[in-house]
């Protein structure tokens, strides 16, 4: 049996136990959640503008097709393309994740 030996215990007013604290760390441990989260940026930028997920997570970031493009390896223009492809197969959507710093599940929605 494995008990946390790093605690905090916070008493309410009436004196009794309210509020556990435990470092950041277990808690991520014993809360991960294997979804990753999509911001409401994206999203709405996907059914408001009609752009694919990439091109909505590249504006969302803040990249440039150019600094895209390097970060793939490929030519701006290859780049322009890829970005917008209604749906591309996997293995470049792993490439696009990973030069995003994204989970692939964020681009395949």
């Amino acid at each position: 049996m494995s008990a946390h030996t790093n605690i905090q215990i916070i008493n309410g007013l009436d004196g009794n136990p309210a509020f556990v604290v435990i470092p950041y760390a277990d808690y991520l441990k014993e809360h991960s959640v294997d979804n990753a989260t999509i911001p409401n940026e994206v999203v709405g930028a996907v059914i408001k503008q009609d752009i694919t997920p990439i091109k909505a997570w590249r504006e969302y970031l803040h990249l440039s097709t150019a600094e895209l493009a390097t970060r793939l390896g490929v030519s701006e223009a290859e780049y322009i393309d890829i970005e917008n492809q209604e749906k591309p197969h996997k293995q470049l959507l792993k490439k696009m994740a990973a030069a995003l710093n994204i989970k692939i599940d964020q681009l395949n929605f």
